[in-house]
């Protein structure tokens, strides 16, 4: 039997030690403040919010998974989503579903494209946050693991010798802990939104399945609310809205899975200045993180755009634009009977432009602005095509990705309507067949005894 068992005992491994380090910083026990990190991080200083932000990197600790939590973020937005809610009433859910009705037969009116197969649906805040939770990490995935990625190579690039074992060995633990904090970012985003959006399609984007249209009543009183309008004129014209937005998706329906994707490109070629992040490192002050929260937060971490990323960006704001530009105009036709439909329309306008500062998060977040720009521009292109051919041959630029108006047509409407009129190119046999596979909504049914 050895005379000192301590002299055989194995050396403390090098990821336990780091996994100990943090540990013992979570739990106060260094001249570090923990509940800093929440504002250091771009989280509210909310007593709650830094014990759960100390809780779920604790959890990340013990975590053996690589990759984001995206539970999380779900389970930080619903939390958010949950607070001050409040239940509609019967007779207000009753005229939100009497408004989605009527406002079905007045796009009937106004364009070919047909009614949704899906009865809309109204969400609470919560709902919401479910519903479109999958399409938000989607998106955010490809930046969250870029910072990952980013932080552990710095860590270890710059970690003094001495403690290169342990970093290298402690990367994984790393990952965890960075993804943990975006995650709870995002989530901290996406429940700020889920008292902002009036309906499934109020950000621009399709956050929820292509047949799907919703109504937030909560947030759609709150819209109301600060109006001199009658509220039953508000709820048929957002209704309207939504209808549009869904119907065009529904139509449409590769327009979903190109926009998505190539919002989801635009995110993977987002990088991290590891030399900010390095200097910020070098800098750091912990008892002062003001500087780290500024550099998270304001997105100075992200370098700027490269002419690719530039050029992607482009037609994705194009592809935006469109969208409302069609939505607007479409809604504007068929809400003519509303009084205070050019108000309304005015309201919503300046609602966009400015947007909110959860979408402020969203943009630093990923690096991409929601609202797009040259809508105006677009909504009057659209406006242009439905005066000189009408609404049929409008909406049949929507019938394939080849024929869609681009940013040139916007800059000069007068050549697509001569485009228009002079008959536009019939797509190749292939890319037919498969757009008509896409758009066939035949399923089979069973048999009746």
């Amino acid at each position: 039997m050895p005379e000192n068992p301590a002299d055989d005992a194995e050396p403390h491994d090098a990821e336990d030690e780091f996994r100990d380090m943090l540990r013992d910083f979570l739990a106060g026990n260094t001249d570090i403040d923990p509940a800093k990190l929440a504002g250091a991080a771009g989280l509210p200083n909310d007593p709650e919010m830094v014990a759960q932000l100390i809780n779920q990197l604790q959890n990340a600790l013990q975590s053996s998974s690589d990759g984001i939590n995206w539970g999380l973020a779900l389970e930080q937005a619903k939390g958010i989503a949950g607070r001050g809610t409040v239940v509609s009433l019967p007779a207000e859910r009753s005229q939100l579903e009497q408004a989605l009705h009527v406002a079905s037969l007045w796009l009937d009116e106004v364009t070919g494209i047909s009614e949704l197969t899906t009865e809309p649906r109204l969400m609470s805040r919560q709902e919401w946050v479910i519903a479109t939770i999958p399409v938000w990490t989607q998106l955010a995935e490809p930046v969250a693991t870029s910072i990952a990625n980013s932080l552990t190579d710095v860590l270890t690039q710059n970690a003094p010798e001495e403690m290169g074992e342990m970093i290298q060995g402690a990367s994984q633990i790393m990952r965890n802990v960075g993804g943990t904090l975006f995650a709870m970012q995002l989530g901290q985003v996406v429940g700020q939104l889920s008292s902002e959006v009036v309906s499934g399609g109020d950000i621009g984007i399709p956050l929820l399945d292509s047949e799907q249209a919703a109504i937030v009543p909560q947030n759609v009183a709150g819209f109301s609310s600060g109006l001199d309008i009658p509220v039953d004129q508000v709820q048929l014209y957002l209704a309207v809205r939504e209808l549009a937005h869904a119907r065009l998706f529904r139509h449409a329906k590769w327009l979903r899975l190109q926009l998505l994707t190539s919002i989801t490109e635009f995110a993977k070629g987002v990088r991290i200045d590891t030399e900010k992040l390095e200097e910020l490192a070098a800098e750091f002050d912990p008892n002062n993180p003001e500087e780290l929260r500024e550099a998270m937060t304001s997105g100075a971490l992200i370098p700027p755009k490269t002419d690719d990323q530039l050029a992607a960006l482009g037609r994705l704001e194009t592809m935006l634009a469109l969208i409302e530009g069609w939505v607007d105009v479409v809604t504007a036709e068929a809400t003519k009977r509303l009084p205070s439909s050019a108000a309304i329309a005015e309201t919503v306008r300046r609602r966009r432009a400015s947007g909110g500062p959860a979408e402020s998060a969203f943009a630093t977040l990923v690096g991409l602005e929601l609202r797009p720009r040259r809508l105006r521009e677009a909504a009057a292109m659209w406006q242009q095509v439905t005066d000189a051919v009408g609404n049929e041959a409008r909406d049949a630029l929507w019938s394939h990705p080849d024929v869609v108006p681009t940013g040139e047509d916007i800059d000069d409407p007068t050549a697509l309507v001569a485009r228009i009129t002079q008959g536009t190119p019939e797509p190749d046999d292939i890319d037919q067949a498969i757009e008509d596979l896409l758009n066939d909504d035949t399923t089979e049914r069973p048999h009746e005894d």
